[in-house]
């Protein structure tokens, strides 16, 4: 039956690893920055050292251990083979909760709030907080299966995940995601409204700005953050955008290519001080270029921006749902209220955090918990 759910657990080919580390000690090298800082992109010597790392060190096998704690399973939908983590709470009047990540990230941006969501009496918190977590992988991302036709933007997966809640008997649940996941996650909240009880994001793609008169603080704030982006941060979005083909040659072909087309986010959008190991563990950081790596999906993932940007999108993605909102200090840009009021209608929540970036929930786990634990509090 395609709508059966089925056991999955990772487990990739030696075959896989062993290209992989020949791969990486054939890296043919490009010259060094000719700057003493990330202005030119990923620095040579670190990313030449993570290579090292990931080709003798890096053992792939405890971390794919790790990832398999969490029970997975595929099933198909609007005939595409969607691959989820399925984590129940041992509490019985736990909310169902779906989570959903972004580009370049993948399941294991979750891999450290899965637990303490689903399980809060293990971790600090009260049963009353406790989630049953649904934690997909996007269409074309991970080991969710590879779109073969047009047409997989955001709408279509938030209308696939509506399916997915359904098919696992939840009748009413709630959302949370950030980047491509928080549009995911807008775009469930407006198809879905009987079912979905409400959502969390902690970026909000679709608002724009609309300034009257001198900016607030909260205003000027993103708007620096939009002209850094579209002056020094966007090329990556242009290129996924209109031409992802053609990047899925070099990124498919060359791992330290792939690596370093990830890892520079990593250092742009997190709060980590100049350097994303100052935040993340090299191996939490590699476990997430993994997931692109085994898989094959630089293009895949990258179509994305493809299918999501122009053209396509539903025309009424009004939010009515009750809202929460995240804002985390070092995000993209910074989401503004007055300027999401718009397309979100009942926004319940607004928490300014006091530290943290893009990958809310890699880099603040416990921030990020408390919050959704929070908000959630108010709809169950």
């Amino acid at each position: 039956m395609t709508s059966a759910i089925r056991p999955f657990r990772i487990a990739v080919d030696d075959g896989v690893l062993d290209d992989l580390r020949a791969r990486l000690r054939r890296t043919r090298w490009p010259e060094a920055e000719l700057v003493g800082d990330w202005s030119q992109g990923a620095p040579l010597a670190w990313i030449q050292d993570v290579c090292r790392y990931w080709a003798e060190d890096y053992d792939w096998r405890r971390r794919e251990a790790l990832l398999n704690r969490f029970a997975q399973f595929t099933t198909t939908i609007d005939g595409l083979d969607i691959h989820f983590a399925h984590v129940r709470s041992p509490h019985p009047e736990a909310m169902p909760l779906i989570i959903t990540h972004g580009w370049p990230g993948s399941i294991v941006e979750f891999h450290k709030v899965i637990e303490p969501l689903a399980d809060p009496t293990a971790h600090g918190g009260s049963a009353a907080d406790a989630f049953h977590v649904i934690c997909p992988s996007l269409p074309g991302f991970g080991f969710s299966a590879k779109p073969m036709a047009t047409g997989w933007g955001v709408d279509r997966i938030a209308a696939a995940w509506a399916v997915l809640m359904d098919r696992l008997g939840y009748a009413r649940y709630g959302a949370q995601g950030g980047d491509w996941g928080s549009a995911v996650t807008t775009s469930l909240g407006a198809q879905d409204p009987r079912h979905c009880a409400g959502i969390h994001i902690t970026l909000a793609m679709a608002s724009r700005p609309k300034v009257e008169g001198e900016p607030t603080a909260e205003e000027a704030r993103a708007l620096k953050g939009i002209k850094h982006y579209a002056d020094w941060d966007s090329g990556y979005s242009k290129q996924q955008s209109t031409r992802p083909q053609t990047l899925g040659y070099g990124l498919t072909d060359s791992p330290a290519g792939q690596a370093a087309w990830i890892l520079e986010k990593f250092w742009a959008w997190t709060d980590c001080g100049g350097h994303p190991e100052n935040i993340l563990g090299r191996d939490e950081l590699l476990d997430n270029v993994m997931l692109y790596w085994v898989t094959a999906t630089a293009a895949s993932s990258a179509r994305l921006y493809w299918e999501s940007f122009g053209a396509g999108r539903r025309a009424d993605n009004r939010v009515t749902v009750p809202t929460g909102v995240a804002v985390f200090p070092k995000e993209i840009v910074t989401p503004v209220r007055r300027w999401m009021e718009d397309r979100y209608s009942d926004i319940r929540h607004w928490r300014e955090m006091p530290k943290g970036g893009h990958f809310a929930a890699f880099e603040q786990p416990a921030l990020f918990v408390d919050d959704v634990r929070a908000y959630f509090r108010t709809l169950r």
